[in-house]
């Protein structure tokens, strides 16, 4: 096995469960795990490889956790821009049924190579539209070439128009053919080792576009293999409308009915989630994919995220869609939760009393959400929404998931030397300097290591262009 030193940060922040903070240190890698970290001086001062971390921080890489990959093909399409969730759908629905295996694959590089290049080391994504020979494979082995650890949600959709669903018929797939689909790759591609760096999860794609049967076979078929399960729940008002329309309870109560709760489950979104259904999902430590832009950019609301991690919801940060949020940068992603979480807390709290008077005393305030809880959603959340113990912080052990910034350049200057932690999201949002995957360099000195970036990114564009045109 190859040795990895990443020498002489000037702060390595561990977010391990001391979390520890340690300035002028090193991590020792060694094959895929972390084999030390602490001070330059009790290092080796010699590897295999050798990178030079004086005037970095140096962080576990950040994990995603909710993603539709495919989507950063028809990004900023007009007829979408200002539409809300069901419309933005319908909208983008008879494009989608265009796309190709090869726009699968070039679209999952160009999504996750926006990841690498923001320090994010570990994403799951969720396809669930299957047209024209379309396979989830296209998605795992694109995460392959580019050296992205991966979580393969096999979306699907079987709840056409004709049925009382949101999709077109002509996009949606049989549900054995579904269920005997994910069962296939479940048995193909999903890793239990330590350090594994594809998983597949069962990720029906919503309330609105499969049935109860399908939700029910596919927490059957997950728990027979022990695999995850994923789905969008609650993420805006129609949303709510539709569940209690249809099913007549609120989407924690309908997930409750399916047994679509458990330390093995996450769910998109949450923006709608109740006091009530907080609580369930507490009680059932059912995790949530948390999406600030994705919910801002489609007006669904702001999630309580405060709320859940008080109680004691798993939470996990997520970017979404890349046609909901547009983009894939997960500081940025980091630093907008971070800023709405404020917000939120400022409307549930006000600082006025029910006189009308200035309520002086209130026990809100910005420090209840601070930088270092965001990251720590971002990591160690994400880790745990996945169900991830060999990642999210680093100790030894654990897999070697690294993203380090530059602490010199423009983005930090004024704000590293006072706090080189809390200016990665309260300064304006970096690129990553280097991103380290299991041990191995994929982002380095700004730049993909993996994939010819340029002649990926024409490609992606000429394909979005064919995508968008064959619709019209």
């Amino acid at each position: 096995m190859t040795t990895l030193l990443v020498h002489n940060a000037d702060c390595v922040a561990t977010f391990d469960d001391q979390r520890r903070e340690l300035r002028g240190a090193s991590v020792l890698v060694d094959g895929h795990r972390i084999a030390a970290i602490g001070p330059a001086a009790d290092l080796p001062a010699e590897a295999d490889e050798v990178i030079d971390a004086r005037g970095h921080l140096v962080m576990p890489g950040m994990v995603n956790t909710h993603h539709h990959m495919t989507q950063s093909l028809t990004r900023a399409i007009p007829a979408t821009q200002d539409a809300e969730l069901f419309g933005w759908l319908r909208g983008l629905y008879p494009i989608w049924a265009g796309l190709t295996p090869e726009m699968v694959q070039v679209s999952t590089q160009v999504a996750m190579a926006e990841l690498l290049l923001s320090g994010c080391t570990t994403s799951s994504d969720h396809l669930y539209i299957y047209p024209n020979g379309i396979n989830l494979e296209d998605s795992i082995e694109a995460a392959q070439r580019i050296g992205m650890r991966f979580t393969a949600s096999r979306g699907s959709m079987s709840l056409g128009e004709s049925q009382g669903g949101l999709p077109p018929d002509g996009v949606v797939e049989k549900e054995d053919a579904i269920l005997a689909e994910t069962q296939r790759l479940i048995e193909r591609w999903h890793d239990r080792a330590h350090g594994a760096m594809v998983n597949v999860a069962v990720a029906p794609c919503s309330p609105f576009s499969v049935s109860r049967d399908l939700m029910r076979e596919s927490a059957r078929l997950a728990r027979a293999y022990k695999v995850r399960l994923h789905t969008h729940l609650a993420e805006n008002d129609h949303d709510i409308a539709y569940t209690r329309e249809k099913f007549g309870c609120t989407p924690a109560e309908y997930a409750q009915d399916l047994g679509w709760l458990g330390d093995d489950v996450w769910h998109a979104h949450c923006v709608k989630l109740d006091a009530p259904g907080i609580g369930l999902f507490a009680r059932t430590h059912t995790g949530v994919a948390h999406c600030p832009c994705s919910n801002m950019r489609l007006a669904s609301g702001i999630a309580p995220l405060r709320q859940m991690l008080d109680a004691g919801v798993p939470v996990g940060l997520g970017v979404d869609g890349s046609a909901s949020n547009d983009g894939a940068h997960m500081v940025g992603e980091a630093r907008q939760a971070l800023l709405l979480a404020r917000v939120r807390r400022s409307l549930d709290a006000p600082a006025i009393g029910p006189d009308g008077r200035w309520d002086f005393g209130c026990d809100h305030g910005p420090a209840e959400m601070t930088a270092r809880n965001v990251l720590e959603v971002a990591t160690r959340g994400g880790a745990q929404v996945l169900g991830r113990s060999d990642i999210g912080h680093l100790a030894p052990g654990m897999c070697a998931d690294l993203a380090m910034f530059d602490l010199r350049t423009l983005a930090f200057a004024g704000g590293a030397v006072h706090d080189p932690v809390a200016s990665l999201l309260m300064c304006a949002s970096p690129q990553a300097a280097y991103t380290v995957v299991n041990g191995q360099v994929v982002v380095r000195e700004g730049r993909l290591a993996t994939v010819e970036l340029e002649p990926l990114v024409e490609r992606h564009n000429r394909l979005a262009v064919e995508l968008a045109e064959a619709a019209r």
